[in-house]
């Protein structure tokens, strides 16, 4: 299958394949968010938001907002600018009818652009860093049938 992750997807995150429909990949992708402590406090359907304001027609896509509270806590009270990178974001997006991409936002390469961040910001970009790569490994990892 052939890879659509660009350039700047790589500098932005990290990607999946997974071997299903749109509908039900969002539930694996929401228990692998939650077996690393991330909550999802958004779900936005693009293709019914392209179709209702736009009446436009569009390929099954969602943005789940991810959180993981104590993460969250750490990085505002160490500086409330960070809230603008908040929640992490994760797409799937399906790609033809049995299978789904899942695209998990990198917190580290978010923050990358961003100066003179403190120690405690850094540490937390980290920590949700080392999170969001054991997601994209428990996606990767074969699910039984």
């Amino acid at each position: 299958m052939p890879s659509h992750q660009s350039q700047s997807e790589r500098a932005l995150g990290f990607e999946v394949m997974l071997p299903m429909r749109h509908a039900d990949a969002i539930p694996v992708v929401r228990d692998a968010l939650k077996a690393e402590g991330f909550g999802v406090l958004t779900e936005i359907d693009v293709k019914a938001t392209f179709r209702e304001k736009l009446d436009k027609d569009f390929r099954p896509y969602t943005i789940l907002g991810a959180c993981n509270p104590p993460l969250a806590h750490a990085a505002l009270s160490a500086d409330p600018a960070v809230g603008l990178l908040l929640p992490c974001n994760v797409t799937v997006e399906e790609t033809d009818a049995g299978h789904s991409i899942v695209r998990l936002t990198d917190p580290e390469a978010m923050l990358a652009t961003a100066s003179g961040l403190s120690g405690a910001v850094k540490q937390v970009a980290s920590d949700a860093h080392e999170r969001m790569t054991r997601v994209t490994a428990a996606l990767r990892a074969p699910r039984k049938a």
